[in-house]
C-alpha cells in the first residue's frame, strides 16, 4: 500500500508530506484548494508528463516521492522479474523534475522512464476525472478484457503474436516476388553484372589493408632507402662507424683478459655486442634491397588499390562486407533463376503461417470469452451493487475483418439501463454519472484479479447524488476492506466513509499563496461533513446531520 507522500515545489504547494493509512483513505476540500494538485503530483511520480509552468515559481526544481509498503507475494515476484527489490518490504519511486528534464528513481537507483512505469503499474491504479471516458471507445475493452485474463491467455497471446509476425513478414515476400517476367529478367541481368563484376576481381579477405601498407611504402621508398643507407655507414662502413670502433675496442680489451677475471666478463659482453651488431648489419643490408621499387610495381599496387576501393564505395565498407553482399545477391540469382519453384515454395509457407496463425487465434479466443464470461458477471453483480437495479451487462464478441497480432477478435461492452429494452453499445447508452460507475465496477473487479494493492479515484462522484451516491459510498467502502482505497471527492456520503479523512487547503501567508493537506481527527471529520453538507452556513443542525451520517457510515461498514 502507499504509506507516504511527498511532494516540494509543485505549483501551490510548497513541501508536503503525507503519512496515508490502510482502507479507505478520503481527500475532501473547497473548490481550488488544490486536490487536483495533489493527484497530478502522484501522476508525476508515476512517470505521467509535466511542464514547466508545474514547478512552483521561483525554484529550479520539484521533487515528487512515493513509499509503498509491499506485502503481496504477486507483487513482489513481479518486482523481482525486473530487479527490483523492496528493501524491509519498502519500494520508493521518485521523480525530480526540472526544465526540459526530469530524473527517475527507484529505491535511489536512477532508472528509464519506462521502468519507473512498469513498477507503478504493479503497485498503484489511478482513476482520473475523466477517465471513465475511454469506455466509450470500442478499442478499449479488448484492452479490459485481456487484462483481465492476462494470467489465463499469456502463452495463446504470444503464440499469437510471433504467428502474426511470422504471416506478415512472409505474405510481404510474397507480394514482392510477384513481379512481371520483365522487371525479373531486369533484376537478373543486374545481379548478375554484380557479382560478376566481385568474382572477376578475385578478392582475399584484408588483401586491402595489405596493400594499403605496401602503397606507403612504395610511395616513401627514396626516403626510406636514404635513411636505411645513411644508417648502413654509420654502422658498417666507415673507418669511424661503430663496427669499426667495436672491433679497435676488442682487440685492446683481449691482451687484459689474461690478467683479470673482470676484463674476461667485458671483453666477453663487447664480444656479444659485436655479434649483434653484426647481425643488425646484414638485416638492415637485406632490407635495403627490399626497398627498391619499379615504376611497373607502383602502377600495379595502384591499380590494384583502386579497383579494390572502387568495389568497397559500391558494396561494402571492407572486402568481407562485399563478399557478403556477393554471397547474398548470388542467393537471389538462384530464387529467380528457379523462380517458379521458389515461388510455389513461398506460398506454401505463407499458407502454413496464415493456418498456424488462425490455430493461435481461435486459441486466443476461445480462452478470450471464457474469461469474458466471467467478467461480463462479476461487473454486472458490480453494476446492480452500485444502484443499476436492472442492469443487463454484456460483452460480445465479433471477428476482425483482418488479422492483427492480439488475434482476431472485436469485443464491444453492452448494456441495458432498463427492464425490457435491447442491449446497446455503452457508448450510446450510458451518461457521464453512469460512466463513472461503471468504470468503478470494473475497476472493483480488476483490482481483486490483479492484486493490485492501492486504488485512486479522483472525483469518482461526478454526476451522482442521492442513494446512488450512498451505493458508491458503500462499494468504496467494501473495495476498502480488500485494498487501500485514496479517493477524492465532494460527496459527503463518500467522505462519512473513510477510515482516514484528509482535508487539503490553500493559505495565503505574507502574500505567498501555498496548498497544504493534513489528517483529521474523528471531531474535525465531522466539521468537514457539515461544511459539505452545509455550504455557506453551518447551523447546529447541520453538525448534527453530519455527526448521524458518520455514526451510520460506521454502522453500515
Amino acid at each position: 500500500m502507499l504509506q507516504n507522500l511527498h511532494v516540494k515545489n509543485l505549483a501551490l504547494i510548497d513541501e508536503i508530506e503525507v503519512e496515508f493509512g490502510e482502507g479507505l483513505n478520503i481527500l475532501t476540500g473547497e473548490t481550488g484548494a488544490g486536490k487536483s494538485i495533489i493527484l497530478g503530483s502522484v501522476n508525476l511520480a508515476l512517470g505521467g508528463r509535466y511542464s514547466r509552468d508545474i514547478l512552483r515559481q521561483g525554484t529550479k526544481y520539484g521533487l515528487v516521492e512515493l513509499s509503498f509498503l509491499v506485502e503481496n507475494e504477486h507483487q513482489i515476484r513481479k518486482l523481482n522479474d525486473m530487479d527490483i527489490d523492496p528493501e524491509d518490504g519498502i519500494v520508493t519511486l521518485s521523480r525530480r523534475l526540472m526544465e526540459g528534464r526530469s530524473i527517475s528513481r527507484i529505491n535511489g537507483e536512477t532508472v528509464p522512464i519506462g521502468q519507473l512505469k512498469e513498477a507503478a503499474a504493479i503497485l498503484i491504479d489511478i482513476h482520473g476525472q475523466h477517465e471513465h471516458q475511454s469506455l466509450l471507445y470500442k478499442k478499449n475493452h479488448l484492452q479490459i478484457v485481456d487484462a483481465f485474463a492476462e494470467s489465463f491467455l499469456a502463452e495463446e497471446k504470444k503464440k499469437t503474436e510471433e504467428a502474426f509476425r511470422a504471416y506478415k513478414a512472409c505474405a510481404k515476400e510474397l507480394k514482392e516476388a510477384v513481379t512481371d517476367e520483365a522487371q525479373r529478367a531486369k533484376e537478373l541481368s543486374f545481379l548478375k553484372y554484380e557479382t560478376e563484376e566481385i568474382r572477376n576481381a578475385q578478392l582475399i579477405p584484408g588483401e586491402d589493408m595489405e596493400l594499403e601498407t605496401l602503397y606507403r611504402k612504395i610511395s616513401n621508398g627514396k626516403k626510406i632507402a636514404e635513411s636505411v643507407t645513411e644508417a648502413y655507414g654509420y654502422t658498417s662502413e666507415n673507418n669511424d662507424s661503430a663496427s669499426e670502433g667495436l672491433s679497435r675496442a676488442i682487440r685492446a680489451l683481449s691482451q687484459a683478459t689474461e690478467y683479470d677475471k673482470k676484463a674476461e666478463e667485458l671483453y666477453e659482453q663487447l664480444a656479444e655486442i659485436d655479434s649483434l651488431l653484426n647481425d643488425f648489419n646484414r638485416e638492415l643490408a637485406e632490407y635495403s634491397d627490399t626497398c627498391e621499387f619499379s615504376e611497373e610495381e607502383l602502377y600495379e599496387t595502384e591499380n590494384r588499390l583502386n579497383e579494390l576501393n572502387h568495389l568497397k564505395t559500391k558494396y561494402g565498407a571492407t572486402i568481407e562486407e562485399v563478399l557478403a553482399y556477393c554471397e547474398k545477391q548470388e542467393e537471389r540469382i538462384a530464387v529467380l533463376e528457379d523462380f517458379d519453384h521458389y515461388l510455389e515454395s513461398l506460398k506454401e509457407r505463407c499458407q502454413k503461417a496464415e493456418e498456424t496463425y488462425q490455430m493461435w487465434a481461435d486459441k486466443l479466443s476461445a480462452v478470450r470469452r471464457q474469461q469474458a464470461s466471467i467478467l461480463e458477471k462479476a461487473i454486472e453483480n458490480g453494476l446492480k451493487d452500485l444502484n443499476f437495479e436492472d442492469v443487463n451487462f454484456q460483452i460480445h464478441f465479433e471477428q476482425k475483418r483482418e488479422y492483427s497480432s492480439d488475434g482476431m477478435d472485436d469485443v464491444e461492452f453492452m448494456i441495458s439501463l432498463n427492464p425490457g429494452q435491447p442491449v446497446r453499445p455503452l457508448a450510446n447508452v450510458a451518461s457521464g454519472g453512469e460512466l463513472s460507475r461503471i468504470m468503478l465496477a470494473i475497476k472493483a473487479v480488476m483490482a481483486e484479479r490483479d492484486e493490485i494493492e492501492t486504488l485512486i479515484f479522483d472525483e469518482i462522484d461526478v454526476g451522482i447524488s442521492g442513494r446512488t451516491a450512498q451505493k458508491v459510498s458503500e462499494k468504496m467502502a467494501l473495495i476498502g476492506k480488500n485494498h487501500q482505497v485514496i479517493c477524492i471527492t465532494h460527496l459527503a456520503q463518500i467522505a462519512a466513509m473513510a477510515d482516514c479523512h484528509y482535508q487539503i487547503e490553500k493559505k495565503t501567508k505574507d502574500g505567498v499563496t501555498t496548498t497544504g493537506i493534513r489528517l483529521l481527527s474523528e471531531e474535525e471529520s465531522i466539521g468537514e461533513l457539515a461544511r459539505i453538507l452545509g455550504g455557506a452556513k453551518i447551523t447546529d443542525t447541520v453538525i448534527e446531520n453530519a455527526a448521524e451520517m458518520r455514526k451510520l457510515a460506521k454502522q453500515t461498514k
